[in-house]
């Protein structure tokens, strides 16, 4: 008979790689929704004074510095950790172990945030049900933590049914307008005012609509926590990342143009439902209902998106040791999922979800502001050190020899980091005092856990690459 060596143990589970490019584009989709402008629409148009269109492409050329940052530090570091890893690597453990503290609150509060929009949708799409909020609350953060459990394929899949949905109202919004606009005449300058009219344009303006229409494009980062699962990562993290921005980006700008062919630059009154308010006027009631439902349904695909992400960051800090390890890197052996942490950002939905109902009591709908800008408020941490360890990275190790090569290597990470220091700086009063409430209990904790952040105790080793 043979013996087994007395030191023989099962091989942990580990994250399995199974995504391919078209996995990682719908997902980032899904995340950042290929309906984003419609919660956004009337506020950016009241800023911009019309100008969507042209605040769309401008964020979109903006963010696009910070996602190549990203694909470029996904190559050569393929890990679940992400930003927390890349700036580790490249700058300092405790200014990567701050950046991934930070990025989890962008992480946790993006499912908190959408399991609340969902459950104040579904009340109203379904007033006469008599459900509650807080029951309501309940459904959907345990139907995102069941979604989530089920392992990284069945949640490719529902994003893969969730992204067909939405792109199908965007096509039929599309159609309406064409509809209504067909064969009546129009004024000079009406097919080109939604990018430029004279009349009502100034760059203060512009600006303004432009720091709010980043937010369309918050979330393609999280494409980056699934490098572990990806296949071939050192190339499809890069080009999922990138994608992602430009479609986003130039579907945003055709939703907002045929908008304004709608609405024009008039001011709208209740910026919350903007754009239901231009499928009423182009498609009629039916239509102004169908993109309330769309809201719903793509608030559904973020909340579940950026829940799986956050599981993931939670795992490459708790792997690294900065995070306690039993807990934080444990993988269930059937599904291979970090299980303990999808749970814990399904209760911190859960919990956060009827806490912000409470506050909205005090604060009014200024609650729902405060979060969704604390989300921005440590995502923006996050773009930020992409940024610095992206500019490092290219220092320390040009990618090139030809000098022109090298020096766009550095012209775009340090545009990144400004644009998003910028946004950063400009967040409200508010949601600073939350994000470094987060931050000084983050840092505290880390101070303690690592005895003074020293480097040997934090361990950022990236697995070798699956078969």
């Amino acid at each position: 008979m043979t013996s087994t060596p007395e030191n023989t143990q099962p091989a942990a589970a580990r994250l399995h790689r199974t995504l391919g490019l078209w996995n990682l584009i719908i997902i980032g989709m899904v995340i950042v929704q290929p309906v984003a402008p419609f919660g956004l629409y009337g506020i950016v148009s009241n800023k911009a004074h019309g100008h969507v269109v042209t605040a769309i492409l401008i964020a979109m050329v903006a963010m696009l510095f910070t996602a190549i940052g990203y694909g470029k530090m996904a190559r050569v570091y393929p890990s679940a950790g992400s930003a927390y890893t890349y700036v580790g690597q490249e700058i300092n453990s405790a200014v990567g172990y701050v950046v991934g503290w930070s990025i989890v609150m962008s992480y946790v509060f993006n499912p908190l945030i959408c399991t609340a929009i969902c459950s104040y949708s579904a009340m109203g799409i379904l007033p006469g049900v008599g459900i509650p909020f807080y029951a309501w609350v309940l459904f959907f953060a345990a139907f995102f933590t069941w979604t989530n459990l089920r392992g990284v394929e069945t949640s490719a899949q529902m994003n893969n049914a969730l992204c067909a949905v939405m792109m199908v109202v965007v096509v039929i919004f599309l159609a309406a307008v064409l509809r209504a606009i067909w064969g009546v005449h129009h004024d000079p300058g009406y097919f080109t005012h939604p990018f430029y009219d004279p009349s009502l344009f100034k760059p203060a303006f512009l600006f303004a609509g432009t720091s709010v229409a980043v937010l369309t494009y918050i979330g393609f980062d999280a494409i980056s926590t699934l490098s572990e699962e990806v296949k071939d990562p050192k190339r499809n993290v890069m080009r999922a990342t990138v994608l992602v921005c430009l479609i986003t980006g130039f579907l945003s700008a055709i939703e907002v143009y045929a908008a304004q062919l709608i609405w024009g630059a008039k001011h709208f009154d209740i910026v919350e439902t903007a754009f239901a308010q231009i499928g009423g006027q182009a498609g009629g009631v039916i239509l102004f209902h169908i993109i309330i439902i769309t809201v719903l349904v793509a608030n559904m695909g973020s909340g579940m998106g950026s829940q799986l992400a956050a599981g993931r960051i939670l795992y490459g800090m708790g792997r690294s040791n900065a995070l306690p390890k039993s807990f934080f890197a444990a993988i269930e052996p059937k599904n291979r999922i970090p299980r303990n942490n999808i749970l814990l950002i399904g209760g911190i939905a859960l919990v956060g979800s009827a806490l912000m109902e409470f506050f909205k009591n005090s604060l009014g709908a200024g609650a729902y502001e405060i979060g969704a800008q604390v989300l921005c408020f440590g995502t923006l941490i996050a773009f930020m050190g992409v940024n610095a360890s992206s500019f490092v990275r290219q220092w320390r190790h040009p990618e090139s020899s030809n000098p022109i090569t090298r020096l766009l290597g550095l012209i775009v990470p340090t545009l990144g980091f400004l644009v998003c220091a910028f946004l950063w700086w400009n967040l409200s009063p508010a949601s600073k005092w939350v994000g470094f409430i987060w931050m000084a209990l983050g840092i505290a904790y880390g101070a303690v856990r690592t005895r003074g952040f020293r480097s040997e105790l934090v361990n950022f080793d990236i697995p070798a690459d699956e078969a």
